[in-house]
């Protein structure tokens, strides 16, 4: 058998994206509530207000003026606000997830639900949610997996303090994890401090109204800082805890086998790697000190920041995998199809999504191969996934072998990487495991979960859940641990 006994099956999801609840329960704002929807050929915007008290938008990529906020255009339509309302459903939700036969369920905390304004100022009543949510997974015997922080910010620190610019919201954060470790330190194991922090940029994201790199990679050494202290307090709290760091991994390989398409691959896959050495290593790697050099980037560092980033290493690297892509010495003559956050470079020995994203199954075993040989630390897969639009039939029923398929071929990669390459393989979280707002698109269209949600693109709906096929065949997967995929 390739997993072992205690391999953590389950499935992941984000607040912005799943929990809803928006200001209920005595919750602040976040960035993302004022991010609107979208579509692949529409972006999501910020709506924000200037100091003269005038209203505007940009896209979510763009940097904002200096003293603007975010603003809740009333006539608009913000996905989060309800999104598929994991806040009012937990307990039908969770009840679905374990007749999945789930071990483990990804989540993450909303830092606003429980410090509304990100600050030390702490709400009970976010706290004892997430109390009842973590019970009534224990109840089925379903591990809580906690990303800390994933994809938002509190909104008062964006506008107060300029976000993760500011050395301050490194000691809020700190705050926020301390009071969670405590609170949970009993019900949680598995945690995670920052998701896919190799995408975090902008606003939207952590909170800075520049976004040039200057500003951007001052403020991930503060989100480097903010994780290291949060692995050395969480193993102070409880030393049983699990705590990984969260990137997204996407392998990219020379477009051919020329040396100088090989080195632009080679310094694209640095370009991710980069936020592994610093988390799993503990140092600034070389290459990019030079890159800072030549950059004029100066990054400010405090008395003891590199000992602590030393010191707070992580114990796992959990990591999403969904596509990969390939370099080029030449980027302006290659097609370029959607992707992950970014667009890439069209491989033409692979079938995209409706979406544009590769599919490639045997690039998660590559990219298994490649972290683990690289870091050798425990791996956790806590996001791969298909999003595709999902039909209901007329009995209600949902057939998506399309989604099985991508299923099954990235479990058996993943399978190889574990029995023939000595992989050390903790997990595997398919993100969505139940309908959720697309994080790229902010559209519902495009669908992840085993779980349909009646929900469309305007926030119409009933919320009703359903069984897709794929449901069924996951329940099969997981309860022959990974034996069974036909």
């Amino acid at each position: 058998m390739a997993f072992s006994k205690d391999f953590l099956w389950g499935g992941a999801t984000a607040a912005n994206q799943y929990e809803g609840g928006y200001l209920s329960g005595g919750k602040g704002l976040a960035t993302l509530d004022a991010i609107t929807g979208g579509s692949k050929d529409n972006p999501r915007m910020i709506t924000f207000k200037t100091e003269d008290g005038k209203i505007h938008e940009v896209t979510r990529e763009e940097g904002l003026p200096k003293g603007a906020t975010g603003y809740i255009d009333p006539d608009k339509y913000y996905p989060s606000h309800v999104a598929t309302d994991f806040y009012h459903h937990y307990k039908e939700d969770i009840a679905l997830f374990a007749e999945m036969g789930f071990k483990c369920f990804r989540l993450s905390l909303s830092w606003a639900r429980i410090c509304p304004k990100g600050t030390d100022e702490i709400n009970e009543e976010g706290l004892a949610f997430y109390d009842a949510v973590f019970d009534e997974l224990l109840k089925y015997g379903i591990e809580p997996v906690v990303t800390i922080n994933h994809f938002d910010i509190p909104m008062y620190l964006a506008d107060k303090l300029d976000g993760w610019n500011n050395r301050k919201t490194v000691d809020y954060f700190v705050f926020f994890c301390e009071t969670v470790f405590k609170r949970y330190k009993d019900k949680v194991k598995y945690w995670m401090t920052f998701n896919e922090i190799n995408f975090l940029r902008s606003w939207t994201q952590i909170g800075i109204h520049q976004n040039d790199n200057q500003h951007r990679y001052q403020a991930i050494h503060h989100l480097f800082v903010a994780s290291a202290k949060a692995v050395i307090l969480g193993h102070k709290i409880n030393p049983a805890f699990k705590i990984g760091m969260m990137v997204a991994y996407i392998p990219s390989y020379p477009m051919t086998s020329n040396p100088e398409d090989v080195m632009a691959a080679l310094e694209f896959n640095r370009g991710q790697e980069f936020f592994i050495d610093v988390q799993v290593k503990g140092t600034y790697p070389a290459h990019k000190l030079k890159w800072f050099e030549r950059e004029n980037i100066t990054i400010k560092k405090e008395a003891g920041d590199d000992e602590l980033i030393k010191e707070g290493t992580v114990d796992y690297i959990g990591f999403s995998y969904y596509m990969s892509t390939a370099s080029s010495a030449n980027p302006e003559n290659v097609k370029y199809v959607g992707g992950n956050q970014q667009p890439a470079v069209k491989n033409p020995y692979l079938a995209e999504s409706e979406w544009g994203w590769a599919v490639d199954p045997l690039g998660l075993r590559i990219s298994l191969c490649n972290l683990y040989d690289r870091y050798q630390v425990p791996l956790f897969i806590v996001e791969n996934g298909f999003g595709a639009v999902d039909v209901v039939k007329e009995d209600g029923s949902i057939e998506d072998d399309y989604r099985i398929d991508y299923f099954k071929k990235h479990i058996a990669a993943m399978k190889d990487a574990v029995e023939l390459d000595g992989v050390d393989l903790m997990g595997y979280t398919p993100w969505g495991c139940i309908d959720l707002v697309s994080a790229g698109t902010g559209e519902m269209k495009k669908r992840y979960g085993f779980i349909y949600v009646d929900l469309d693109d305007q926030g119409k709906g009933s919320l009703a859940r359903s069984r897709k096929k794929s449901f069924h065949w996951y329940k099969e997967v997981i309860a022959s641990n990974g034996e069974k995929l036909a």
